[in-house]
Order: C-alpha cells, then sequence, then structure tokens
C-alpha cells in the first residue's frame, strides 16, 4: 500500500483528513509517526506559497507522497486579514482562544451585516523530486460576536454558517467535512490521489 504523508502536526488537521481519505487505498501517515521533526517556515507570501513550501521540502525528506495545506480566515472588514498570518495573526506561541479573542477585539465596532468572512484552503500534493498539484476550497460565513461549540479548533467558534445555523465548532465531523474549506479541497485532492494510484498501477 502507498503511503501518504500528511505535513501537520496539528491533531485535528489529522483527525479530520484520515477521516477524509478513509476510503482510499493509502497508508495515511504523520510526521510524528515517521519521526520527522523539521519544521518549514511559512514565509510565502499567499496560501499557495505556504503549502508548496511545505508539501515539497518534506517530500524531499521523507521520501513519500506528501500533502500539506495552508488556510487562512479573509475578514471582510478587516482588509481580508489574517489570511495567511492567520495561525500568527496573535503572535507566536498564541492558543486558538487567544486568537479567537484578538480577532473579535479587532471587530468590535462591527455590525452584524458588516462580520462576512470566508475561510479558504490550498492543498499541495507533492512526490518526491516530482510533481506537485494544488487543490482549493473556499467556504463563507460571518463572524459572530463570541465563540459558541466545542469541536473542531481555530476560529472554527466564530465562524458562522447562516444555511446551517450554527458555528463551525457546532458541527460534527461528518458534517464540517461536507462543508468547509479543507473538506472541499480534500475532495479535491482525493480525487488527485486516485489518479496517481491508477497512473502507478499501469
Amino acid at each position: 500500500m502507498l503511503r501518504l504523508l500528511l505535513a501537520t502536526n496539528n491533531p485535528g488537521k489529522v483527525r479530520e483528513y484520515r477521516s477524509l481519505f478513509q476510503d482510499l487505498p493509502y497508508d495515511v501517515v504523520t510526521l510524528a509517526e515517521q519521526e520527522i521533526t523539521t519544521e518549514v517556515d511559512e514565509v510565502g507570501s499567499n496560501l499557495e506559497e505556504n503549502a508548496r513550501l511545505k508539501a515539497t521540502a518534506l517530500a524531499a525528506e521523507s521520501h513519500l507522497l506528501t500533502l500539506a495545506d495552508d488556510s487562512g480566515l479573509e475578514v471582510d472588514a478587516l482588509g481580508g486579514e489574517p489570511g495567511p498570518l492567520s495561525h500568527r495573526y496573535a503572535g507566536e506561541g498564541a492558543s486558538d482562544e487567544d486568537r479567537v479573542s484578538y480577532l473579535l477585539s479587532r471587530l468590535k465596532e462591527v455590525p452584524w451585516a458588516e462580520r462576512t468572512a470566508r475561510f479558504r484552503c490550498v492543498i499541495a500534493l507533492a512526490r518526491p523530486g516530482g510533481d506537485i498539484e494544488f487543490c482549493h476550497g473556499e467556504c463563507p460565513g460571518i463572524i459572530t460576536f463570541e465563540p459558541c461549540g466545542e469541536q473542531g479548533f481555530g476560529y472554527d467558534p466564530i465562524f458562522y454558517l447562516p444555511e446551517l445555523g450554527k458555528t463551525m465548532a457546532e458541527l460534527s465531523l461528518e458534517e464540517k467535512n461536507r462543508v468547509s474549506h479543507r473538506g472541499i479541497a480534500a475532495r479535491e485532492a482525493y480525487q488527485v490521489l486516485v489518479r496517481l494510484k491508477n497512473s502507478l498501477a499501469e
């Protein structure tokens, strides 16, 4: 069975990807399981560059087909911030709660109708010394006035989905995977992985 390396140390992402790819004929492995401790600096100016940097560097080190993603929250009232800086928005070492609190403080005077936002995700699939392919996903929503929900991670507790009447953090994993930016990008990646598997079998 082919191995697919998930280039993340985020347990929430690992859980989501393993659920999304459970039907694929791949052994999905993590950095920790491969005893890889390399940290790739996300110095790209956009999500695609950061995903590419991580995927190519870790594919070269592991000699495995590697999936890396970068995702970000874009808030219209903040001119698209935090975007690629979503994880570092409240400073290095900040917790999810710190980032949520900081974002809400920036939107304190913004009314509901102007709190529109979107989650975006770019997945890079890199073969060692080979090609790289990108998959994209986007999910629109509204930033709430306070956190709600215990599921998910990151900004999920303040990202409200009007069509579902819930925040991302109030969804089950299955529900989230159906509508989230990462779920949409991963379904595109699923098809790429099937094609790669079939090409290797020929």
